[in-house]
């Protein structure tokens, strides 16, 4: 006999009725949504569905209040946030999440990977996040669904938003090539 995870008999679709009124640069825009993350509204969460960890940044952590206390050392190496660069998170912490609003609404404990290094984002969730909260993304829609105790959690957000956030990230993500080649013309003038 199967044992089925909760809210797994909740279908999940999108269609027209979620369709916006203009879809520009179709699949371009990131998914960006505004969940709590500990007791804070984040405004500036990218949804990976790429990335394997959930990432905070000790600078976010800092700026919101959350407590630095409950980080735990992990020392996990990993690859694919900044260029070319091997990065090793300071620890982990758990944060509980929560998507929806006060008529629907779900929140989960997640661990998160605390990173010190520039960001654009406010944190990154990535799939152990949508694993957990068994939510689907439409990239096409910029919108994001979950059960949840009333029904289907739809999560999204405005297309401008989602373009200001990917030129912000790719502002930040120059000025860390810049710096690093700064660094290496540096050294190799000494």
């Amino acid at each position: 006999m199967p044992s089925f995870l909760r809210w797994s008999d909740s279908a999940i679709t999108y269609d027209r009725s979620d369709h916006p009124e203009y879809v520009p640069h179709l699949g371009r825009c990131p998914l960006i949504i505004d969940p709590i993350v500990g007791t804070k509204l984040l405004t500036k969460v990218l949804m990976d569905g790429g990335s394997g960890l959930n990432i905070m940044y000790s600078e976010i952590l800092d700026a919101k209040g959350l407590d630095r206390t409950c980080i735990w050392p992990s020392g996990t190496p990993f690859h694919g946030i900044v260029l070319g660069k091997q990065a090793v998170s300071i620890g982990q912490i758990d944060l509980r999440v929560t998507f929806g609003d006060c008529s629907n609404f779900r929140t989960e404990t997640l661990t998160f990977e605390v990173v010190d290094f520039d960001r654009a984002y406010h944190t990154i969730l990535g799939r152990p996040c949508y694993a957990k909260f068994m939510a689907i993304p439409n990239y096409t829609y910029i919108k994001l669904k979950m059960p949840g105790p009333r029904g289907i959690i739809t999560v999204s957000t405005s297309f401008q938003h989602a373009y200001l956030c990917d030129v912000g990230n790719c502002e930040c993500a120059a000025t860390v090539v810049v710096s690093g080649e700064l660094a290496y013309i540096r050294r190799d003038v000494v």
